[in-house]
């Protein structure tokens, strides 16, 4: 084999089609993220449930979806039959998915009736996308499917490339090809399929989540199958998970540029946005109020409250797009209903928080849009609770410290797994009855979470 892939090698060099040409378009650095949130929704309605939407930036790729003959090449069909499992027969040439399913139905239609037994339809949406703007996307239930289905497609390029340099290049007939997306055992595949993850196909934005709640909510929606933004002002975000449906992102929230740009590279990485954690927060040493800085007032709100507001505003657009229906969980904390001494500027930010909170669920309700308030105390695994921090509210208490950490009913300490669980359980299902006009206390807890 080594001996004939050699020489084919070798001819394809004599024959000026084995170096391909250097390709130097990318897709545009403007902002992208409306157009490829409506795509994604598009393409989500087509497959029947939430996909996840990969735009790449590869030259080759973005270089082949601009040509003037990609109309032509790119319709033929696949390199190989069975890559048809993975990137369908032909890619979706712009963004008209109806035309698209159009096609993939007469399709069907055209060689089910051949088979020897029945077949079972499969979805019509497209896995591969090639368009002028947006270069080449690929689609996917979760983030590998759409880089599986991007590297094939990327070969498949090559292959037709090299192929034209020889003269031409030319697919097996559509009946072969459907013989291979619906071989038998592939059918029986798709029957004996469970039920898919909870989040499977969704995305989630979530901030401060390189430590404390934030880290454990994107654990916990990376449990359920979720594609996962992670952002940051700690560059260690970026290394906090080495999978392709986690994207960390280095950003200050307070910053609203640079919030936008992260939302940017998130809804080019996976699609759009379905789920919005707000949590990035900080929770400064105790100070009564004579002593109480404005400078340091601002500090606090600003991170508390006027980058909630921005990020909400900014992500808005894109949760209206949500397949399932856009998601908000707002972390509040127990000091909305109940502060305590030396906290006016935390206790203060997260009160407005939870008051923005409720008008956004009155806002945003019309657009099928839910938000939930969770308020956590005492979660002492975040990065908020220094020593010094947790040392000086005890005191303001007179307890030890470790008397303050269980100061609940039960006893007992609440973790950042608790609070990341609550917020992933109260994203799931498609109803809600809204904000409740007072916190409730949940597991029993007198100082434990509120929801």
């Amino acid at each position: 084999m080594i001996e004939l892939v050699s020489r084919a090698e070798e001819y394809l060099a004599r024959h000026g089609a084995w170096e391909l040409p250097e390709a130097k378009e990318r897709v545009t650095a403007a902002p992208l993220r409306q157009g490829i949130a409506e795509l994604r929704r598009a393409v989500s309605t087509v497959a029947g449930g939430p996909v996840v939407l990969v735009t790449h930036d590869a030259p080759l790729a973005t270089s082949f979806a601009r040509r003037a003959d990609a109309a032509v090449l790119s319709q033929q069909g696949p390199a190989t039959p069975d890559y048809v499992i993975r990137t369908k027969r032909v890619p979706m040439l712009g963004r008209d998915v109806d035309a698209y399913r159009a096609v993939y139905e007469r399709y069907f239609a055209a060689h089910a009736p051949k088979a020897k037994e029945k077949k079972m339809v499969l979805d019509p949406a497209p896995r591969v996308i090639l368009d002028a703007e947006l270069g080449m996307c690929t689609v996917g239930r979760t983030v590998r499917d759409a880089h599986v289905a991007a590297d094939i497609y990327r070969h498949t390029v090559e292959v037709i490339l090299r192929a034209m340099a020889l003269g031409g290049y030319q697919a097996l007939p559509a009946k072969d090809i459907f013989d291979v997306e619906y071989w038998d055992l592939e059918q029986a595949k798709l029957r004996r399929a469970g039920a898919p993850a909870a989040f499977a196909g969704e995305v989630a934005l979530v901030t401060g989540a390189a430590s404390g709640i934030g880290k454990a909510c994107v654990s916990a929606f990376l449990k359920r199958g979720a594609a996962i933004m992670g952002l940051d002002l700690n560059p260690a975000v970026t290394a906090l998970h080495d999978r392709p449906e986690f994207l960390g992102l280095a950003c200050d929230v307070t910053d609203e540029r640079a919030a936008g740009e992260a939302l940017e590279a998130g809804v080019r990485a996976f699609g759009g946005l379905d789920m919005l954690v707000l949590n990035a927060g900080v929770f400064p040493p105790g100070v009564r109020l004579e002593a109480l800085s404005a400078e340091e007032w601002r500090r606090v709100m600003a991170v508390n409250l006027d980058a909630n507001l921005a990020l909400l505003r900014e992500g808005y657009p894109l949760l209206k797009l949500a397949p399932r229906g856009g998601r908000v969980a707002v972390i509040g904390s127990k000091s909305v209903p109940a502060p305590g001494p030396g906290a006016a500027a935390y206790s203060a930010s997260k009160a407005a928080l939870t008051q923005m909170a409720r008008v956004a669920a009155l806002e945003l309700g019309k657009d099928g849009i839910r938000v939930n308030i969770i308020h956590p105390n005492a979660v002492f695994d975040t990065g908020v609770w220094t020593e010094g921090v947790l040392r000086a509210r005890a005191e303001q208490y007179g307890m030890t410290v470790e008397q303050y950490k269980t100061n609940n009913v039960l006893r007992v300490q609440v973790t950042s797994h608790d609070v990341a669980e609550l917020a992933a359980e109260r994203h799931k299902g498609s109803v809600c009855s809204g904000l409740a006009p007072l916190p409730t206390p949940l597991v029993g807890l007198s100082r434990g979470i509120y929801t």
